[in-house]
């Protein structure tokens, strides 16, 4: 069993929920080494959220983004936190909602998610810097002919 952990940093995006696997993956090509084991995916941040949905069609991704936004709207007179703007206590709240981290398990090498799955960054922010993710993978090596 090995342990591998990786900071990667994801580029700027707008507000929305955007598909980050093929972003992700290159960027962690020890990934490659497992037969079976488990990935961990944790969002260094309060304002954007992880998730795993629907990979092919847009219009789920900007589907949940209006609804995200209609279930926390920015500017409800009970917000108290407004010190960066009125988008960053709906992002806090989005988080919250949608959470930060995410476990795949991994097979042969790969993910192991469904066919029509991937995973998403769900920013928050209108106007967020890159964003950090913690990629901890924890599993049993790929044998080799020789190892037997």
């Amino acid at each position: 069993m090995q342990w591998i952990q990786r900071r990667i940093r994801l580029a700027p995006r707008p507000q929305g929920v955007h598909l980050i696997s093929q972003e992700v993956l290159p960027q962690f090509p020890e990934l490659a080494q497992f037969q079976v084991g488990i990935a961990h995916f944790f969002l260094q941040h309060t304002s954007a959220g992880l998730a795993i949905n629907e990979n092919a069609e847009p219009e789920v991704r900007a589907d949940l983004h209006r609804f995200l936004h209609e279930v926390v709207p920015e500017g409800a007179a009970y917000y108290t936190h407004r010190y960066e703007g009125p988008d960053d206590m709906p992002a806090h709240i989005k988080t919250v909602l949608v959470g930060n981290s995410v476990t795949i398990p991994i097979t042969a090498g790969r993910l192991a998610l469904g066919t029509w799955q991937g995973l998403y960054l769900c920013e928050f922010r209108r106007h967020a810097a890159g964003r950090h993710l913690i990629v901890t993978v924890w599993g049993s090596a790929a044998h080799s002919p020789t190892e037997e």
